[in-house]
């Protein structure tokens, strides 16, 4: 399990999951920014337009696997993690071009059934994270409320009607504020990994 990545550079990363809100604005800020990312995708939610993922991608947004329909894992039994992971490893592969090495738990929830399904369907890690945007503050998991050198930020692709009328752009914005203004910068997660 990685939540964050040893090093001594004051950088972050960050991720986005699931993929239910398909922003066309968001493409166009972060093509304009360059900020890396790394995407962490659920079937379920992309399936209705498998192309807007295609275009974050073709910046060198990395894409990952977030399972095929967002399930607690520790509620399932080993065969069915398995048809999860492997079963969202085949779909991307097929869609997108290559292999994902990542994967993240829906909801962090992990048990050693998904460890070893996770091995098994060719993922190197399994990626969690030390901070979570929300629509304008960021949670934080350590006591200081602040970004340390290498942690991995958890972001969604949530629309107006989760954001409470802000879009994704608009909660993407607020959190390069977040980072800028601790000093950090956004490095892509896969040069790391």
């Amino acid at each position: 399990m990685i939540s964050d990545i040893p090093t001594k550079e004051k950088i972050v990363f960050l991720t986005f999951d699931d993929g239910a809100e398909k922003d066309p604005e968001f493409v166009t800020m972060m093509r304009e920014l360059k900020i890396p990312f790394t995407m962490f995708l659920t079937d379920s939610a992309i399936r209705t337009d498998y192309g807007y993922f295609e275009q974050l991608q073709r910046l060198g947004d990395g894409v990952h696997n977030h399972t095929l329909t967002h399930p607690n894992l520790r509620t399932l039994g080993a065969a069915a993690q398995k048809r999860e992971i492997c079963g969202q490893q085949e779909k991307l592969r097929n869609r997108y071009g290559t292999m994902p090495r990542l994967f993240r738990p829906p909801y962090g929830n992990w048990d050693e059934n998904t460890r070893a399904a996770a091995a098994s369907c060719g993922i190197e890690a399994i990626v969690l994270w030390r901070e979570s945007m929300q629509i304008t503050n960021m949670q934080y998991q350590r006591a200081d409320r602040k970004l340390h050198p290498g942690d991995i930020i958890l972001a969604h692709f949530r629309g107006p009607s989760e954001l409470k009328g802000a879009t994704m752009t608009e909660m993407t914005a607020n959190l390069l504020r977040h980072i800028r203004k601790q000093g950090f910068t956004v490095a892509r997660l896969e040069d790391y990994l």
